[in-house]
């Protein structure tokens, strides 16, 4: 699993307290949720753009409903309103605690009248949410252990035309040079080894896991739809990185020690201590070179009429 996807899966990318949510405080993890989803808001307006054109181009001149699946604490459902301004945002997450934020941020930025919440597990609690023109999924799906599956319940939920947006998949985060100047050069590629290997045990832990090639247009053409593309998206946030990006980077490779640390050795343990110290001046919140460059891609595809 890629550094960025251990925090910003629940912001956008978001389905880790679906399986863990009895451990979390979320007065702590809410606002974590929410920086992350406000530092990587760059990749849902470059893709809202481009679905609606998407939608366009397969007959919906108007989006009237939009699901937003998994949408953790609402910052990309508040970006969907405001790119589909006809649209009913409906907030789907299985967090009660994430959705109060989302309804919290919904008023405070005057969409309290169409941005609705939804309290629902995937894949099988769907059935209560109803049908969409557009449906949303970031970085939710990998969480689910019947992916095909999981892709032919929201196929379901489409309306006639209507388009299907998978955001899964993309680059590992980049925030320091190769070099950083202590410790073995290369941390971060290393840090990549080890976060794949604790995804693929997540993955053969979920319930009723299936072991399947990660091809995403695959899953979507198996489920009847048709019509299938794939862009990818850049957040390129370059040195100086601001005080929001530092901090988001911070807590990533924060998230990443605790999850390696059994499997780092004794001097990638001491240069990621370093880094996240709050007072080294070659630390991630001080050094200036600190950066943040990450992909993510939007898988997408129509129900046919």
């Amino acid at each position: 699993m890629t550094d960025q996807q251990q925090l910003a899966d629940h912001g956008h990318q978001h389905q880790h307290h679906h399986h863990d949510g009895a451990q979390m405080d979320w007065d702590v993890m809410g606002p974590l949720l929410e920086l992350g989803a406000e530092v990587q808001s760059p990749v849902v307006d470059q893709a809202a753009v481009w679905l609606r054109e998407r939608v366009e181009a397969a007959g919906v001149p108007v989006v009237r409903r939009m699901l937003d699946i998994g949408s953790g604490p609402g910052v990309g459902a508040c970006q969907f309103a405001q790119a589909f301004p006809e649209a009913e945002v409906v907030a789907v997450d299985g967090t009660e605690a994430l959705l109060e934020r989302a309804r919290t941020r919904a008023a405070d930025r005057g969409l309290a009248e169409r941005v609705r919440t939804c309290l629902a597990d995937l894949p099988d609690g769907l059935g209560e949410v109803g049908d969409a023109d557009l449906i949303w999924s970031g970085m939710a799906l990998h969480h689910i252990g019947d992916q095909q599956y999981a892709v032919e319940r929201l196929a379901g939920a489409l309306r006639p035309g209507g388009l299907l947006a998978v955001a899964e998949g993309g680059l590992p985060m980049r925030a320091l040079p190769r070099d950083i100047g202590f410790g073995r050069p290369g941390l971060q590629g290393r840090l990549d080894v080890l976060s794949d290997d604790w995804f693929t045990g997540m993955r053969a832990a979920l319930p009723g896991a299936k072991e399947a090639v990660e091809d995403w247009p695959a899953f979507l053409a198996a489920a009847g739809l048709t019509d299938i593309r794939s862009r990818t998206f850049l957040i390129d946030l370059p040195a100086p990185l601001g005080a929001d990006g530092r901090a988001y980077v911070h807590a990533t490779l924060a998230r990443q020690r605790e999850v390696a640390d059994e499997l780092l050795d004794a001097e990638d343990r001491a240069a990621l201590d370093r880094l996240l110290d709050p007072e080294d001046p070659q630390g991630l919140l001080l050094r200036p070179d600190a950066f943040l460059l990450s992909a993510r891609t939007v898988h997408t595809a129509v129900k046919p009429a």
